[in-house]
């Protein structure tokens, strides 16, 4: 598969994961696919069970639920987003990065998620995910960071 398609397919899974379409989730993965995830030392092995977590997911997923974010440039406008927003995605061959703000549901925090993505056959056959809340920065460094 060249790697424009591969990009496609990624770029395609990053939004089916923010739209929560597990249908088009389950197509772009490969038969063979693992989910990693380094935070809670899990993983997860083949499309079923990482679906079963996802519909288990206590409280349910909220489809339909909006994100606002300000866009600053020239002038600040306003955009809503379902449950969250791709930032970005990098990569070539067979290996991709997405970043990705998401809401999780239940939980009115925003949370900046990072997808490597692996791809064989055109399919997304290992996923490492890793997942941060938004938190405050300690005032001790003020004086050396800028603020965004």
């Amino acid at each position: 598969m060249s790697e424009k398609s591969n990009r496609e397919v990624v770029e395609r899974y990053v939004q089916a994961i923010i739209d929560q379409d597990l249908e088009a989730q389950d197509r772009l993965r490969h038969p063979d696919f693992v989910a990693e995830w380094p935070q809670s030392r899990e993983r997860v092995r083949g499309r079923a069970n990482l679906r079963a977590i996802v519909e288990h997911y206590p409280g349910g997923l909220q489809a339909g639920q909006v994100d606002v974010k300000a866009i600053h440039g020239s002038e600040d406008r306003w955009i809503a987003t379902p449950v969250g927003t791709i930032v970005r995605i990098t990569g070539s061959g067979d290996v991709y990065t997405g970043l990705y703000t998401a809401v999780y549901p239940g939980d009115s925090r925003v949370w900046h998620c990072v997808a490597i993505a692996e791809l064989r056959d055109g399919k997304i056959i290992k996923e490492t995910g890793i997942f941060g809340v938004e938190f405050d920065a300690p005032a001790w460094r003020t004086e050396w960071v800028e603020r965004m």
